[in-house]
């Protein structure tokens, strides 16, 4: 089955056009079938281009997906047109009696800052706190996975002496979770933060268990006992280029960056970068929504209207 997105959505004609399949409104409600809800907070300020890859991400499943993109209030995006969110988005007061089979809580690039020093923090722990009761499994992927490993657990980030940029190789620790069901021994995933966690920090909490690390990146893959909640300290869903762009980002800005590890041919920019992680992200977002969100999420999704979760 295919990601169903709103008729308008940018992203639409892109994933049309590599063959995704891709259903309209009107057809999707003209099937007897249930999509999955997914919930996607999009933290990172191209939105558009975060839509693509995580709808991108999420198509290689035999599942109808039905995505509802989220923003925070408290923070007014600047690099995404207001008529694109305004069409596209909602906020956490619209949707906060709803049930999600999934949630999705991208990163951010704010990493170098204090948790409480980021402005929409507030409403960040409100909405985590609400995925506990209302998502049935949520999915934090790089700086959002080290924020939730902070609220939940305490577990404290800490800044790196150089920007870890590059795809790495990490060991699969536990191949008979679902999780990483069907993956090789080892994986490629991109990487690119200032930030990590430390592998003894995880492992000295019980409900927590490290799926996936590398010598280099450090800690990857971290999930709780019954998969309802999943920290991914990388990016799977990046494109070829994302890592391209990014770097030749910070080479504008005069920020001599390091070449990103592993990724251009013979290390030379102006080669087209090697995808080496591609199918360790489809069968990872694969086995995320079939065994930790199709198989043990409700048919009947919850409408409670008399759910009044705390703030705070």
């Amino acid at each position: 089955m295919p990601i169903r997105i709103q008729n308008d959505l940018p992203a639409k004609a892109i994933l049309e056009q590599e063959n995704i399949f891709v259903m309209d409104e009107k057809r999707a409600l003209s099937q007897d079938i249930r999509p999955l809800q997914i919930l996607i907070l999009n933290l990172m300020p191209l939105k558009e281009d975060t839509e693509l890859q995580l709808l991108r991400s999420l198509s290689n499943t035999p599942l109808q997906v039905d995505c509802t993109f989220l923003m925070t209030q408290s923070h007014e995006a600047t690099h995404t047109s207001k008529s694109h969110i305004n069409q596209f988005y909602v906020h956490f007061d619209d949707i906060k009696k709803n049930y999600y089979d999934g949630m999705i809580i991208t990163g951010a690039p704010v990493e170098n800052m204090e948790y409480e020093e980021v402005s929409y923090w507030p409403e960040l722990c409100r909405i985590m706190k609400w995925t506990k009761k209302h998502v049935t499994s949520t999915l934090h992927l790089c700086w959002g996975a080290q924020a939730a490993l902070y609220y939940h657990y305490g577990i404290q980030k800490f800044p790196r002496k150089t920007k870890l940029s590059g795809v790495y190789r990490h060991k699969v620790l536990h191949h008979s979770l679902q999780l990483t069901r069907s993956m090789d021994d080892y994986m490629y995933c991109p990487h690119s933060r200032w930030t990590e966690i430390h592998r003894e920090d995880v492992m000295k909490q019980p409900d927590l268990k490290i799926l996936a690390e590398s010598e280099e990146a450090g800690v990857l893959l971290v999930m709780n006992q019954d998969g309802s909640q999943i920290f991914v300290q990388g990016h799977p869903e990046y494109d070829r280029l994302t890592l391209d762009s990014e770097y030749h980002r910070d080479l504008g800005r005069g920020m001599n960056p390091t070449i990103p590890v592993n990724y251009y041919p013979d290390d030379d920019p102006t080669q087209r970068p090697i995808l080496s992680w591609r199918n360790m992200a489809n069968t990872f977002y694969t086995n995320w929504l079939n065994y930790y969100v199709y198989q043990v999420t409700p048919y009947v999704l919850q409408q409670d209207e008399t759910d009044q979760e705390s703030e705070t």
